[in-house]
């Protein structure tokens, strides 16, 4: 059953988990690299224009950024990853608090993992697949700025990045926050994973 998201609204910004809302809310998170098209995802999906801040200028985001969708769950985008011009000392202090989230947070249900299609998944895109799937985090991947490359070569590109990172076909989803081009594919995904998670969640 897809999604119709009604009601989206931001609720907090969150250092660390300890600053994260008290709610029994299931969370999807978002990771990619800087500049992947994070907030453009959020803004696209809810059909809000100015849910999420975007910014041309790559580490904007250094909090834990929380949204509510429709009471019924919540997006939350983590600060992004691979961006050289952030001090050392920061991009590991991010790292360290968003992977204590993605670790602890009790909530999470779900990490989308963004990345450019334009470029396929880069070294830092493989490293954090690697540690998800270490730790038993269920992930999807997401390939951004569809709208970018010819339509002749989605599927090619789909395909080069399943196979590059490792995830079956079926894990990988296109999406393009210009032309909205997968949100219907992306809010049916999401709704029928939201209802399993749930029924998962009720037999426990």
């Amino acid at each position: 059953m897809a999604l119709k998201i009604q009601n989206a609204k931001f609720i907090t910004s969150a250092p660390s988990i300890k600053e994260a809302p008290e709610w029994e809310l299931p969370e999807i998170a978002m990771v990619g690299r800087s500049n992947v098209g994070k907030s453009s995802f959020i803004n696209a999906l809810t059909n809000r224009k100015n849910l999420a801040k975007t910014s041309n200028t790559p580490g904007k985001t250094r909090l834990m950024n929380f949204y509510e969708i429709d009471s019924h769950f919540a997006l939350v985008d983590l600060p992004g990853y691979g961006y050289a011009k952030v001090s050392k000392t920061m991009q590991e202090q991010w790292q360290k608090n968003f992977q204590v989230y993605l670790k602890k947070r009790r909530q999470l249900v779900l990490v989308i993992q963004l990345i450019d299609s334009r470029h396929g998944p880069q070294e830092s895109d493989e490293q954090m697949l690697s540690w998800l799937e270490k730790n038993d985090i269920p992930v999807i991947l997401v390939l951004t700025k569809i709208d970018k490359i010819s339509r002749n070569d989605v599927e090619k590109h789909c395909l080069a990045s399943a196979k590059a990172i490792g995830l079956d076909r079926d894990q990988v989803f296109t999406f393009s926050a210009e032309t909205k081009w997968g949100k219907d594919q992306m809010l049916s995904f999401l709704g029928e994973y939201l209802a399993s998670a749930a029924q998962v969640t009720s037999k426990q």
